[in-house]
């Protein structure tokens, strides 16, 4: 007996290996969805306490010259670890979601890539299915690198501000107690400024909105914020009947936009003049059709579907994954257009 595989063979074996990775990710999507719920409790805990910080800050602020230097120091060191604990956990938390998002994008591509091999595609789909698998890697590693380096930018980084301060105001107590005062109103802004840090980080994760009120709340939201901490000026237009889609829909549409509108700003940083972009967003019966515009420099579209980068490519795949259209265009006089449309039912929406 011949021990050559068939293509059927290969496809069943490889059907078998999806269905054991199903059954592990969900698995570890459940336990990483309990200790989401826990620490989001415990960071509402810390939330109470630092607001309660907060209040005894400023009572001791208000008093400086009239209590003693220990209740100071002590008030100061409680709410310095009180802050660090929920940096900690927020850290803790965006990592956690972070898995979770990886996690659902594994099950998403591992039911797509069931399905190729469903309708006999034998060789040809497990070949595709594998490089969309070693692609969704290469992503995952990708982005966990850059918000690693976020988060020893921001938050890591002003904790290690906040001590170097608080020696700072010790030290400044005993000889210069306006300074300290002084100085305990800095970090409150610093403070204020890290926690609004953490919380985009964990918005730019996975946005509570989306699951709660929808795609197009949510992107309203976002492209806001965004213009908020880039600078780039977006324009926003959705045409057709809002309504919601099936939760994979939107988190694609949504993740999509996300990449194509940050590549935009990380790449035209040096224009002379403000970076504009326009989205539009087109809801028709059976297709949704998106359209993201900027008045950049342009790029090598080739170049970049065909390099190391992941994002585009990625979104290109997903959207041909269900069926739709993906399209780049980016003219030597500059700016570039990225479209894609993907059919839907109006039936699970």
């Amino acid at each position: 007996m011949s021990d050559h595989l068939t293509n059927d063979d290969i496809r069943e074996k490889y059907i078998d290996f999806l269905a054991q990775k199903k059954k592990e990710y969900v698995e570890r999507l459940k336990e990483n969805e309990i200790l989401i719920n826990q620490l989001n409790s415990e960071i509402n805990k810390y939330s109470e306490l630092n607001r309660q910080k907060a209040v005894q800050l400023n009572m001791v602020k208000a008093q400086i010259d009239s209590l003693p230097r220990q209740d100071i120091v002590r008030t100061y060191d409680e709410s310095i670890e009180s802050l660090r604990t929920t940096i900690q956990k927020s850290e803790q938390l965006k990592k956690l979601q972070s898995e979770k998002k990886n996690l659902e994008d594994y099950l998403d591509l591992i039911e797509q890539t069931y399905q190729f091999l469903e309708q006999a595609m034998g060789g040809v789909g497990k070949q595709r299915g594998t490089a969309l698998l070693e692609k969704l890697i290469d992503a995952q590693e990708a982005e966990r690198q850059r918000l690693s380096r976020q988060m020893h930018d921001g938050p890591a980084q002003a904790l290690s501000n906040f001590v170097v301060q608080m020696e700072i105001v010790s030290r400044l107590f005993d000889i210069d107690p306006a300074r300290a005062k002084q100085e305990l109103e800095n970090l409150k802004a610093a403070a204020l400024n890290t926690f609004q840090k953490v919380r985009l980080f964990i918005t730019d994760l996975r946005p509570m909105m989306l699951d709660d009120l929808g795609l197009f709340p949510t992107l309203r939201r976002y492209v806001e914020n965004f213009q908020n901490e880039s600078g780039v000026e977006v324009k926003l237009d959705i045409m057709g009947t809002e309504r919601r889609l099936e939760p994979y829909l939107e988190v694609l549409i949504f993740r999509s936009l996300q990449e194509i509108i940050g590549n935009a700003a990380r790449h035209n940083t040096d224009l002379p003049h403000k970076l504009k972009v326009e989205i539009s967003i087109i809801i028709d019966s059976q297709v949704i059709k998106v359209q993201v515009k900027d008045d950049g420099k342009g790029f090598d579209t080739a170049k970049a579907m065909t390099g190391k980068g992941l994002g585009l490519k990625l979104i290109k795949e997903r959207v041909e994954m269900l069926g739709g259209y993906f399209n780049i265009e980016s003219p030597a006089k500059g700016g570039t257009v990225v479209s894609f449309q993907i059919p839907y039912s109006e039936e699970s929406s």
